[in-house]
């Protein structure tokens, strides 16, 4: 049995524009999705009681239902209700609605870890409750559990080959077209995995590095 990688690699700028669209998406989900979860994780901890349970609620739904369903749904069901979305957009939905249940409930663990002593002395301050939460609560909670957020990103950014499935033109469908070009899936599949391992890895890095100095400090 013979390899042929070359032809695989012959195919470098389909490979390329697959992996920007899988950096894309994921930058945008990342952004979409930490927002989400920083609002998210403010009404569990310390907003009103409806408003945590109603976010408790999607919270439930989202990490209990897998991510293709949850893609579909977006992409295939909403037309029904008369909201239809290009397969791009419907995949950084999907993803931000993903990410940012997940990334609620890790946030939420960080606010809840912050020492009731560091809020005091904010308050004896004359903070307001939202100069604490942005300022005195969310910078360490960030910092408490940042890894386990950058993992949780990670795992979105390699949960979007699941997007190939709606035509969304990311690393996986790139693959996909070109093993059905020349037949030579074994390869494609190696290359397609080195990829996403290349990603994961430069993404995990520039997360760790990020971190420190843009979002709680050293």
């Amino acid at each position: 049995m013979s390899f042929d990688f070359l032809s695989i690699l012959a195919q470098w700028p389909l490979l390329l524009r697959g992996a920007a669209w899988t950096i894309g998406l994921t930058a945008l989900a990342t952004l979409f999705g930490a927002t989400l979860a920083v609002a998210g994780a403010w009404a569990r901890s310390q907003g009103p009681r409806p408003l945590g349970w109603l976010v408790g609620a999607y919270v439930e739904l989202i990490r209990n239902t897998p991510f293709i369903v949850q893609l579909f749904f977006i992409f295939f069901g909403l037309p029904e209700l008369g909201i239809r979305l290009s397969p791009g957009v419907a995949s950084v939905c999907a993803m931000t609605i993903n990410l940012g249940a997940y990334a609620t409930e890790i946030l939420r663990a960080g606010i809840e870890a912050t020492p009731r002593g560091q809020i005091e002395a904010a308050q004896s301050l004359a903070l307001s409750r939202t100069q604490i939460f942005l300022h005195v609560v969310l910078p360490p909670a960030l910092k408490t559990v940042w890894p386990a957020l950058v993992s949780q990103i990670v795992i979105v950014m390699l949960g979007s080959a699941v997007c190939s499935q709606i035509s969304t033109e990311e690393l996986s469908y790139a693959t996909n077209l070109i093993q059905s070009r020349n037949f030579r899936a074994f390869e494609a599949y190696i290359v397609g995995t080195l990829g996403y391992l290349g990603l994961a890895i430069l993404l995990r890095h520039l997360l760790n590095w990020a971190g420190p100095r843009f979002l709680f400090g050293r």
